[in-house]
């Protein structure tokens, strides 16, 4: 008997914050030190920490994915919070800003059927994502006809200005290698919504090394005209463990959202 094949009970795969790559490293120098250790005992102390980093890797990794805490998803979910609080009415045009393998892309377009998005990324970079797993996700999640994806630099945006009526972006800007002030890539982002459109930007912004104060932070952005403007900090959500709430996790986390 031949099985058929069936689409719809196929997932979308965004890969994990936590990446295969991570936890071999981790893991090879924790099992290279131990070993080393027989000849010099002192190594051990190098075997532990590496193996308590990949137990933390390891761990970190089941929560972040579906079938562990899911909390990569729920941090998504807090970007379309934002823009429910803005009161958005789900019609028009959103950019997603440096959209990885699409997971907010599609939560977008599937939260909101009257929304067209466009997914903008570099792609490589060391990260396991490709505009073809893009392309793929959205097929899988049934809403390809609404979405399309190319490849471009947060620092500088191919639309014209005021092009979208939304641009959300997760955990993106302080990748950005082409723009030495990061709060560049914030007002770049912001260049191509339309005035009275919409925003929500989750990066790490309480990390002053990175972003400055917060609070000064958001008052330079009001500073370029935005109407509305508000912060959540990431890592107060009930949902987030508190061994993720690390400086390097979750812990120095924020969106920022509000109406241009």
């Amino acid at each position: 008997m031949t099985m058929m094949h069936n689409p719809s009970a196929e997932k979308p795969d965004y890969g994990n914050w936590v990446s295969t790559k991570l936890l071999l490293i981790s893991g090879l120098l924790s099992v290279l030190f131990a070993a080393l250790s027989f000849l010099l005992p002192i190594l051990a102390v190098g075997a532990a920490f590496f193996g308590l980093w990949f137990v933390y890797f390891l761990y970190a990794r089941h929560q972040f994915s579906p079938t562990g805490g899911n909390v990569q998803a729920r941090i998504h979910d807090m970007v379309l919070d934002a823009l429910d609080r803005l009161d958005w009415d789900g019609v028009g045009t959103v950019l997603d800003i440096g959209c990885g393998n699409a997971p907010l892309a599609i939560q977008v377009a599937r939260k909101y059927p009257g929304a067209r998005v466009t997914g903008i990324d570099l792609w490589g970079m060391g990260w396991d994502y490709s505009k073809a797993a893009c392309e793929e996700n959205a097929e899988v999640a049934g809403v390809a006809d609404r979405m399309t994806f190319q490849k471009a630099s947060a620092a500088d945006i191919p639309f014209e200005d005021g092009s979208f009526d939304v641009a959300v972006s997760n955990f993106v800007f302080h990748e950005v290698r082409d723009a030495q002030d990061k709060r560049d890539i914030l007002k770049e982002a912001l260049r191509v919504v339309r005035k009275g459109g919409k925003f929500a930007f989750q990066d790490l912004f309480l990390v002053k090394q990175i972003y400055g104060d917060v609070d000064d932070l958001l008052e330079t952005i009001r500073g370029w005209g935005v109407q509305e403007l508000e912060f959540v900090n990431t890592s107060d959500a009930d949902f987030v463990p508190q061994a993720l709430k690390l400086p390097f996790m979750v812990g120095s986390t924020g969106i920022i959202c509000g109406t241009k």
